[in-house]
């Protein structure tokens, strides 16, 4: 013991594999001339190799951990510290990375190794090689001497994550390189992932950033989250007040997108509707409530004190939210505003951008962690039936512009060829609808007797989306919902029709009304209090509504045209010209002859 204690890790290698020798093995080995004395282990020349009994483990013995063998298709991230140290994981979107079949999820491209001194512009031939010219004139570089790079500069320049092919093509240009492989990943088990963690009565302090779309509340609110967060703090509450283990999560209710809806909303009266509908979405008790922009940072040194007074100096953050509801986005903009700590989560307008759980740690003081989670998959938003490019229409981008209509009883809007309302019976002679949706998405009004032809002969052409004829069909079945409302005054709207991921009618009007919504079959329709009560003073007309994105299209298809005929046209009169030009050369030379 004594011996081994003075020698070297190194040393010890040879000694400890003696452990996997087998008794005969190892008494031939003390016997032989290379150990005199078999009572003082020696080390053993390397060149001889120690045959193993059948009975040992195959493997060499080494002083490095094995990595355990983790699936490459699971969502757990690098959650856990132990096997993120052995398994590659995307810093955007958190799946586990390989660079063997492109064919599968997490693939990626090694980066090539490239000289350290390839940005100092060293390997350039130089162009002349007369004594006269000047060395950076050689290089074929004009510069002055001050703003040369040096070795300093080049090496202080921060490298590039490598991220996945799948990030790398949302990045740059804004799609999924392979569709077929979101089809390869599970799906995302919050309640075995998250929600058993959450529930535990024992570990560090929980907080959850429960992330909604301020213009898609009601299709963006996590409900299963709530109801599950909500009954883990009342039963650890009640065990924290009979003095047993009770972690209590705090719940941090975080509006994103603001920026969304227009200016003229009271937030004193946005606030009072956010509640409401967070308490009838499952929310017993919320912590605190912020409503934060992060394309403007607005409200975001609020959020940020208030988590950090929250979490203490070891707790867990989690980001929770529905797909597409902006959890990365504003991770990253947390991270500039606390100090440029992390930009690398992937921000893209395409629903699921998150595959896996993503560590973040060093934003918050001491050793508190922020997880970004996956976007929970709710299958009732319209937009999950969407195609990629379908998706872009509905998106909402821009700030909320209202489209108002005063029409009749037997009138009918149609919002795209996804959703429309039909005003059945009212009590009074007309009444105010507003269409709050993507500014990109036709609208037409018309007859309510005149729906199915519109129907057939519009849905996929000039109402879009869907796009295209065939795609009408592979939505699913169009099923009618009916509400009955009643408001009390024409100057503002008092009740709201929503849909999932799509958008909502703003009804208005002083007296009851009985209105029918059509949509596709499985998507969530709610009639709730009005978000937005304004409407627009100026009317839209009857029928199609261009939409802006196909106005543009048009637009520059005739300009196309317009420029194609203009060539023509020109190149017509060159060649009659010519042609006028030769005749008239052709008499001259004749008249002279």
């Amino acid at each position: 013991m004594l011996i081994a204690r003075k020698l070297s890790a190194l040393k010890l290698k040879p000694i400890l594999s003696l452990r996997f020798v087998s008794p005969l093995q190892r008494s031939q080995l003390f016997s032989s001339p290379f150990c005199s004395n078999p009572r003082i282990l020696c080390p053993l020349p390397s060149a001889i190799p120690l045959p193993l009994s059948p009975s040992s483990s195959s493997q060499p013995f080494s002083s490095k951990p094995i990595p355990p063998e983790s699936p490459l298709l699971t969502r757990d991230g690098n959650y856990s510290e132990a096997t993120s140290r052995f398994s590659l994981v995307c810093p955007g979107c958190g799946v586990h990375m390989q660079d063997t079949n492109p064919k599968h999820p997490g693939f990626f491209v090694k980066p090539s190794r490239k000289d350290s001194n390839y940005r100092l512009l060293t390997h350039l031939v130089p162009v002349d090689d007369e004594s006269e010219c000047p060395d950076l004139l050689k290089r074929g570089l004009v510069m002055e001497p001050e703003h040369q790079k040096s070795e300093e500069n080049v090496n202080e320049k921060a490298q590039k994550p490598t991220v996945c092919s799948r990030c790398h093509s949302l990045r740059h240009y804004g799609k999924v390189k392979d569709p077929a492989l979101e089809n390869l990943l599970p799906d995302f088990d919050f309640d075995h992932t998250i929600g058993r963690r959450l529930a535990s009565t024992t570990g560090t302090r929980s907080v959850v950033l429960l992330v909604v779309d301020a213009a898609d509340f009601d299709g963006s609110f996590p409900k299963k989250v709530a109801k599950l967060v909500s009954a883990t703090i009342e039963d650890n509450s009640t065990a924290w007040k009979q003095g047993k283990s009770g972690n209590v999560p705090r719940v941090v209710l975080v509006v994103t997108k603001i920026d969304l809806l227009p200016s003229s909303v009271s937030p004193t009266r946005f606030e009072h509707w956010v509640r409401q509908r967070a308490r009838d979405g499952g929310i017993n008790k919320i912590t605190s409530l912020h409503m934060v922009s992060a394309v403007r940072d607005w409200g975001l040194k609020s959020l940020v004190e208030d988590v950090i007074d929250l979490v203490g100096p070891r707790g867990n953050v989690w980001a929770v939210g529905a797909q597409n509801a902006g959890k990365s986005t504003l991770i990253n903009s947390i991270g500039k505003h606390v100090g440029g700590k992390i930009t690398q989560l992937t921000e893209a307008p395409v629903p699921g951008t998150t595959l896996g759980i993503i560590r973040v740690e060093g934003m918050f003081p001491g050793q508190a962690k922020l997880f970004d989670t996956p976007g929970l998959l709710n299958p009732r938003q319209i937009t999950t039936r969407l195609t990629r490019e379908e998706q872009k229409l509905v998106h909402i981008s821009k700030e909320l512009k209202p489209r108002t209509y005063r029409i009749k009883a037997g009138h009918t809007i149609h919002v795209a060829g996804l959703m429309r309302l039909d005003v059945e019976e009212t009590s009074v002679d007309t009444i105010y609808v507003t269409v709050w949706a993507s500014p990109y998405l036709p609208l037409h009004m018309g007859k309510t007797e005149n729906a199915s032809k519109i129907l057939e002969d519009h849905f996929g052409n000039q109402l879009q989306p869907p796009i295209g004829k065939d795609r009408v069909a592979e939505l699913g079945k169009w099923v009618r919902r009916e509400f009955h409302v009643c408001g009390s005054s024409w100057d503002s709207s008092c009740m709201d029709a929503a849909a999932a991921g799509l958008g909502w009618f703003a009804i208005g009007l002083k007296g009851e009304a009985v209105l029918s919504i059509w949509t596709y079959e499985g998507i969530k329709v709610v009639l709730r209090s009005s978000v937005i009560p304004d409407r627009s003073n100026f009317f839209e007309d009857a029928g199609f509504t261009v939409s802006k994105i196909v106005s543009k299209a048009d637009q520059a298809a005739n300009k196309s045209l317009d420029q194609s005929e203009r060539k023509k046209k020109k190149g017509d009169s060159k060649v009659h010209l010519l042609a006028e030009t030769s005749t008239s050369k052709a008499r001259s030379e004749c008249d002279s002859a």
